[in-house]
């Protein structure tokens, strides 16, 4: 990643451009093309530096449901386990801890009942079989942002 890629992560987190064409918009304010700027985002993607772009919404006040899962994933298992919660569209992020419980992820979902199933789902395929939700019972608004 070069001074450039770490410019665009920053404006894709800070100043996001809602325009039609966001990414020309990006380019004009670095100085490059709004073909670089895409394509700079493809290969940061394709290398893992980004994971998703696009908004944030309320999902309360849509009608989600929201959970904190907790699981106790073997280090020879993480990266398997990880690649395999990030296919399900509700998981918006995770992270890895320094605890028993040492993979940490957050389910959206239209009902309790389908994180559950997705829950069990992930069970089943990964051998896993301690992953706990616990679901969300007051909802606190934190922002995360990190300057590159």
């Amino acid at each position: 990643m070069d001074t450039i890629d770490r410019k665009i992560m920053n404006e894709l987190q800070f100043h996001f451009p809602i325009t039609s064409r966001p990414y020309a918009e990006i380019g004009e304010r670095l100085g490059i093309s709004e073909k670089e700027v895409i394509e700079r985002i493809k290969r940061l993607k394709r290398d893992g530096y980004i994971r998703r772009i696009g908004a944030n919404f309320n999902s309360d006040k849509l009608g989600f449901v929201s959970t904190l899962c907790a699981a106790k994933v073997p280090k020879e298992k993480i990266a398997e386990f990880v690649k395999i919660v990030n296919r399900y569209k509700g998981v918006t992020h995770n992270y890895q801890r320094r605890d028993e419980f040492n993979i940490w992820f957050t389910f959206i979902a239209p009902t309790m009942e389908e994180v559950e199933k997705a829950l069990e789902e992930i069970r089943k395929e990964t051998g896993i079989e301690e992953i706990y939700n616990f679901p969300a019972t007051k909802t606190y608004k934190i922002e995360v942002k990190f300057k590159v």
